[in-house]
């Protein structure tokens, strides 16, 4: 397989070239505007502009279905301040970019109440779905709490109800025992009266046939007893029902399995409170056992563990917006000077650099003389030979200051 051919070097020069064309002219407008704007941080922020949405708005699809019916009017009625909610949110980064590009100072002013308002709005979103994500299972150790105070109540009472019940239980055998002698009374009774009187009548009635026929006369004492002998045996019937019902309620009222009850919901619960990591980061706060931390406890520190990480996501993104831009205040500075020089300051301007200059020779020639006098230099002049003028030639000019050479004294 052949290898790959590199590039040709004119077009490579011509994309070099391209490319320092390009980062000129966006150093120059960069120049010309007075900012810079990274605009891979600018994507990150609004990257987590998103996610932060997303989830708010599926956190509230989610809330509206469990309270109320998809295909009521109600489902959709929860879901409309969400998405007004979304929509404030995607102006926290550009308020965010505008507080830094911007120069008025009423206007930064402005989009500082925008952002702080817009991140109340994410923070009352992300709050939401802080509550969510901790609501199951504090909902489940409410619950098994709930229960273990009914366990607990029910054995508080069971002395009472046992007592109740033994106390009806009593009642009911003894009017069983009354009702029982009041039978067997009335049998005895009954046993005890004459049996049926038997005779036989005959004769002639009125159209003169004969008659003749049995009969039979009873007791009437035996009607009564045999009605008080049927009452009693209703009441019997009735006070039986009621005495094995009261004998099964008190077989129920066992203390042992009342202490097992509240055992089991200790357990249940305290297996409800280890599951639930918010009552274990109150605990640790407090420190106290999980088990043992009030539902104020929980709540107060539900208040931070929510709405602390909601503020913060709330500023995120702003912030990434915030440092996204670059400001250089001489770009703008420099072009607004508009410096321009009058014809009055020109002869104060050359004075001022002529006497500058001035003084500067001055020092340097002072340095010059204290270093021939103290022998640390010696002039120029002094090592030339001297030599004898001849006729028409002028005398030679005395050495001046700049001839001299410093030398150091041997």
């Amino acid at each position: 397989m052949m290898g790959r051919q590199p590039p040709d070097r004119v077009i490579v020069r011509e994309r070099r070239a391209w490319a320092d064309e390009s980062d000129a002219w966006k150093q120059d407008r960069a120049v010309r505007k007075g900012y810079r704007i990274r605009w891979g941080y600018v994507g990150i922020a609004y990257v987590v502009e998103a996610l932060v949405i997303c989830t708010s708005l599926a956190g509230a699809w989610f809330f509206a279905e469990t309270y109320a019916d998809r295909n009521d009017q109600s489902f959709w009625f929860m879901l409309m301040a969400p998405i007004v909610y979304a929509a404030i949110e995607l102006c926290r980064v550009p308020l965010g970019i505008l507080i830094r590009v911007q120069r008025d100072w009423l206007i930064k002013g402005l989009a500082i109440v925008g952002i702080v308002m817009a991140a109340g709005v994410t923070t009352k979103s992300v709050s939401q779905l802080g509550e969510m994500m901790f609501h199951p299972r504090l909902a489940e150790a409410s619950k098994a709490r709930t229960l273990l105070k009914e366990a607990e109540a029910d054995r508080g009472t069971i002395d009472n109800r046992i007592a109740q019940a033994d106390a009806r239980v009593a009642q009911y055998t003894a009017e069983a025992a009354a009702l029982e002698k009041r039978s067997a009374e009335a049998s005895s009774q009954l046993a005890g009266l004459p049996g049926q009187r038997c005779e036989r009548l005959s004769g002639t009635n009125s159209r003169g046939k004969r008659y003749s026929y049995m009969r039979c006369v009873t007791d009437p004492r035996t009607a009564t007893i045999a009605g008080s002998l049927k009452s009693a045996g209703d009441e019997r019937a009735v006070v039986a029902r009621n005495l094995a019902e009261a004998r099964a309620a008190r077989a129920q009222l066992d203390r042992a399995a009342a202490d097992r009850r509240v055992t089991e919901a200790e357990g249940a619960y305290r297996d409800a409170v280890r599951r639930s990591q918010l009552h274990s980061f109150t605990a640790m706060v407090y420190g106290a056992d999980p088990v043992d931390v009030t539902d104020q406890q929980v709540h107060a520190f539900l208040r931070i563990f929510v709405f602390a990480p909601a503020l913060c996501a709330a500023f995120a993104s702003t912030l990434l917006a915030l440092c996204a831009v670059q400001v250089r205040k001489t770009y703008r500075d420099e072009d607004d000077l508009d410096t321009v020089m009058q014809a009055e300051g020109m002869p104060l301007l050359l004075n001022q650099m002529a006497e500058s200059a001035t003084q500067i020779q001055d020092a340097q020639r002072a340095m010059r003389e204290a270093a021939v006098a103290s022998g640390a230099a010696i002039p120029l002049d002094q090592r030339r030979s001297p030599t004898v003028p001849q006729a028409g030639t002028p005398p030679a000019p005395p050495a001046r200051d700049d001839d001299r050479i410093e030398r150091p004294r041997p």
